[in-house]
């Protein structure tokens, strides 16, 4: 069950980078379309915590952040390698795929930033405070959300764009969407009953076989 859920934070880091160059607009709020997505990693994250440990989910954002770096790479590469004559849509591919280095850098060091902090914040609530799961999440992602919308935001567009109501648009939808996915932290229950399921099965299938040798060594 652990893996499921790494392997769905992975995935919503890349297509978040993937579809961040999309901005969208709710309610007068303009936000990259990735904010949704994206903001459910930090839920996700904090469900590894509790599977996995401080020091999993920590190797689980590295290799996510290792993972976003490859992404960015490639996509450099693919963008300038010479394309052929009859392919007519490159610009359009090198506007989805081509962030400028600025934005990579920024979104890079946001994630690793945020993530690493969140995970701490997680640790030291569930070590010292030790309140219900989703108040560990909730305390945890207010201030690692916080955190990346002020750095990626100040480093992609300080000097170009105005800050402030950029970072405000940004936490209060990220706010939202983390209220809405606070139940996910609740699913690593599912791994307990998992693991009880087996081995009540494993006791049952035990006690009828040494059942079947019993009643073998009568005969």
């Amino acid at each position: 069950m652990g893996l499921v859920f790494v392997c769905l934070y992975v995935a919503c880091e890349i297509i978040a980078n993937v579809t961040a160059g999309r901005p969208v607009s709710i309610l007068g709020i303009v936000v990259p379309s990735a904010v949704f997505i994206y903001t459910l990693t930090f839920t996700l994250v904090d469900v590894i915590h509790e599977i996995y440990g401080k020091e999993g989910s920590r190797k689980v954002i590295l290799g996510a952040f290792f993972a976003n770096i490859l992404l960015a790479i490639y996509a450099y590469l693919v963008i300038h390698l010479p394309a052929p004559a009859f392919f007519l849509d490159a610009k359009s591919y090198e506007t989805v795929l081509g962030a400028t280095p600025r934005i990579v850098f920024a979104s890079l060091t946001a994630y690793l930033v945020s993530s690493m902090i969140d995970v701490e914040i997680y640790h030291l609530w569930k070590k010292h405070i030790q309140k219900a799961k989703w108040s560990r999440v909730l305390v945890s992602n207010s201030v690692s959300t916080l955190i990346d919308s002020c750095v990626f935001i100040t480093i992609a567009f300080a000097g170009v764009m105005p800050i402030l109501p950029l970072i405000i648009g940004q936490y209060i939808v990220k706010m939202i969407i983390t209220v809405f996915s606070l139940p996910l932290i609740y699913t690593t229950g599912f791994r307990v009953s998992i693991a009880r399921y087996a081995k009540s099965r494993q006791w049952a299938i035990g006690d009828r076989k040494s059942g079947t040798s019993g009643k073998g060594s009568k005969g």
